[in-house]
């Protein structure tokens, strides 16, 4: 499957290495030539483990010399950063919040978008969470503290929360962890289909705010609040 991707990608690479040849071709911006390679290097990042890719691999999909890979990125740890990012941005505009429907229901339009990104992403994903060819204490952590940021915003507006307490903050981070082991979980087995996934994690929260919520009063005002949305007025 790698080996085959790989080949793909290079006679991808000649394909647009001929068509570059051809005088009606467009000359690519620094930015455009920039963005070209970093969606090269998306695609190979997304398919295998970071450290199987290579520079040349890179150059290859993208119809590129590896001096000029090089020029603009400078090794391998500058591509996966910058490649890292543009993922980062990418989920960003996917965890756009809803503005239709219940708390809950727009929850999980959130986090079917994770999956999403999750799935099409497998290889980068797992690698990201699992530490990564790179220092997760630099720029690469930077990144992943982002995207674990961005996440916890979305939760809280999906909540209708605009600072929450500590319990509530622990409770939401720790729920946090568990989709990231879920979604490790999904990808190395896969034996539950998605949908099952995703309503399981929704409700794995219900749970966790209902017992965060014997603890702290706010957190259990937010629990009834949303059983009251969910189920309605009980008699």
């Amino acid at each position: 499957m790698g080996d085959r991707a790989v080949a793909g990608a290079k006679t991808r690479g000649r394909q647009r290495s001929q068509q570059g040849g051809g005088r009606g071709r467009r000359r690519l911006t620094v930015d455009e030539r920039r963005d070209e390679l970093i969606e090269a290097a998306l695609q190979l990042f997304s398919t295998r483990p970071p450290e199987d890719i290579s520079i040349d691999d890179v150059a290859a999909a993208a119809g590129a010399s590896r001096a000029l890979v090089y020029h603009y990125f400078g090794g391998k740890y500058e591509l996966y950063v910058a490649a890292l990012g543009s993922a980062a941005k990418q989920l960003s505009v996917l965890l756009e919040p809803p503005t239709e429907g219940k708390p809950l229901e727009r929850l999980s339009i959130s986090l079917e978008r994770y999956f999403d990104f999750v799935e099409s992403h497998a290889a980068g994903y797992a690698a990201l969470l699992r530490g990564g060819p790179a220092d997760r204490s630099g720029e690469v952590g930077e990144i992943v503290d982002g995207i674990r940021r961005l996440l916890l915003d979305r939760i809280l507006h999906s909540l209708n929360v605009e600072t929450p307490q500590p319990i509530l903050r622990i409770t939401l981070r720790s729920w946090m962890a568990a989709v990231e082991t879920a979604g490790l979980d999904w990808l190395e087995n896969r034996d539950v289909t998605r949908p099952e996934l995703e309503r399981l994690l929704v409700d794995h929260l219900v749970v966790m705010l209902r017992v965060a919520g014997r603890h702290d009063p706010g957190t259990g005002a937010l629990f009834d609040r949303l059983a009251q949305k969910e189920l309605g007025p009980q008699p």
